[in-house]
C-alpha cells in the first residue's frame, strides 16, 4: 500500500480548503498516450489506487506500462469502536489523495487504443470519482 516514509505531523487538521476549485498541475499526460482524468472532487484511499492498478495490469495482462500519478500522502484518523467522547484525536488508520477536477489519476502506454481504454474503465470502477478517458493529443491512431 502507497503510504508516506515520513512526515512532519503525524495527525494533521482536516483541511478542508485542499479540496475547492479545480487541480492546476498535472493535469496533462506526462508520460503515457492514454489516461483518465478525475471529473469531481474526491479524496481517493491507497486501497483504491492499489486496487485500480491491480485491475489494469490484470487486463493488460502486464503489457505496456503503468503510470499511478497520484499519491496518497494525507493521513485521515479515527477512533476505535465503542470510544466516548473526547480524550484527544484518534490514530492515523489510512492515507488519502484529495483529488480535485482535471488531475490525471493513471496513464497508460505500449498497448493498443482498445486495450488501454477498456482497462483504464475497469480501473476508473475501484475509484470514488467519476473519471474520463483521455488520449495524448499527437497520438496516432492508424500506426497503433
Amino acid at each position: 500500500m502507497l503510504q508516506p516514509k515520513r512526515q512532519k505531523y503525524r495527525r494533521p487538521q482536516k483541511g478542508r480548503g485542499r479540496l475547492k476549485g479545480v487541480a492546476h498541475r498535472g493535469t496533462d499526460l506526462a508520460f503515457g498516450s492514454f489516461g483518465i482524468k478525475a471529473l469531481q472532487t474526491r479524496w481517493i484511499s491507497a486501497q483504491q489506487i492499489e486496487s485500480a492498478r491491480v485491475a489494469i495490469t490484470r487486463y493488460m495482462q502486464r503489457q505496456g506500462q503503468v503510470w499511478i500519478r497520484i499519491f496518497p500522502d494525507k493521513p485521515v484518523t479515527k477512533k476505535p469502536a465503542d470510544v466516548r467522547m473526547g480524550k484527544g484525536k484518534g490514530d492515523p488508520y489510512k492515507y488519502v489523495f484529495p483529488a480535485k477536477p482535471g488531475s490525471i489519476l493513471f496513464e497508460v502506454e505500449g498497448v493498443p487504443y482498445d486495450v488501454a481504454k477498456e482497462a483504464l474503465r475497469l480501473g476508473a470502477q475501484k475509484l470514488p470519482t467519476t473519471t474520463k478517458f483521455i488520449v495524448r493529443r499527437d497520438y496516432d491512431y492508424e500506426n497503433a
